[in-house]
């Protein structure tokens, strides 16, 4: 299959191929999304949560983000990989923006890079755009803005708030971005905007409109159970499952039941009279 490029978000557009997309922080998930067809891994900042036990997003640091980056992209051949750019990574001079940009591109080989926000950061994102970095836009529920919000919650829901996500779109598209995610946003406000731009929208939690689709591998797996977003289908209960098969591991070693002998290795009985 060809690879998935950035070029290829803004042609599936055009063609009508709706995009896959799926969070992996790890060599082992990325090969079996990338041997599974998925379109485009997102190593997002919700590692922080999911993988290392953080309470939220805000903790992750940029040595978190090129690390496990660096892990899934070993694992990937076809799929676009994106890096999440972390809280305060990009929020001070567009200097440290380009900087920190150019770490997960160069050390965490991502093929691009995602940030929150819109026309406060449109200089950022240019900045970078320029600087040959392909960046993935996230507007509507932005997590890293989480305390500013208030909470986890549904965006865009009254017209100023609307608005203001429409604006930030176009903004978003006319700064050079290749995608924009749109993240508890209503579904008839997604569709507006995908309807509105060029460049290809990503929903998660905004409805079927938008031009792909992107959740949390451990979500949809039904691996973490911490938070549960309406806007989450569970395509498996891995958790159950995984606590299923440990539960007999145990059980087994205790019977004596495991290891059994085809599990074992042997040496012939000369050898062993000679040990003892």
């Amino acid at each position: 299959m060809n690879k998935f490029t950035t070029a290829s978000f803004i042609k599936a557009k055009e063609e009508g191929h709706k995009i896959s997309m799926l969070t992996a922080y790890d060599y082992s998930t990325a090969k079996l999304l990338e041997e599974a067809g998925v379109d485009s891994i997102l190593v997002g900042d919700s590692l922080g949560m999911v993988m290392l036990g953080y309470e939220h997003t805000l903790q992750v640091t940029l040595e978190d983000m090129i690390h496990h980056t660096k892990a899934v992209a070993r694992g990937v051949k076809r799929a676009l990989v994106i890096g999440d750019m972390p809280f305060l990574s990009y929020h001070v001079s567009v200097e440290e923006t380009i900087k920190n940009a150019g770490r997960l591109i160069q050390e965490g080989n991502a093929h691009a890079v995602k940030l929150e926000g819109g026309k406060e950061i449109i200089d950022k994102i240019e900045a970078l755009v320029k600087a040959q970095i392909p960046v993935c836009g996230h507007l509507g529920l932005t997590p890293q803005s989480v305390n500013m919000m208030g909470g986890y919650k549904v965006q865009g829901k009254d017209e100023a708030q609307a608005k203001k996500i429409i604006e930030d779109a176009k903004l978003l598209e006319a700064a050079g971005v290749f995608a924009i995610v749109l993240e508890c946003i209503p579904e008839k406000l997604a569709q507006l905007i995908s309807e509105s731009i060029n460049v290809p929208t990503i929903g998660i939690g905004a409805g079927k409109y938008c031009d792909g689709q992107v959740l949390v591998i451990q979500d949809m797996l039904g691996m973490y159970n911490n938070l549960t977003p309406k806007f989450v289908k569970k395509y498996a209960d891995l958790g159950s499952s995984i606590k299923e098969a440990v539960i007999s591991y145990c059980g087994e070693i205790q019977e004596g039941v495991f290891p059994e002998k085809k599990h074992t290795f042997t040496i012939d009985d000369e050898t062993m009279k000679k040990l003892y």
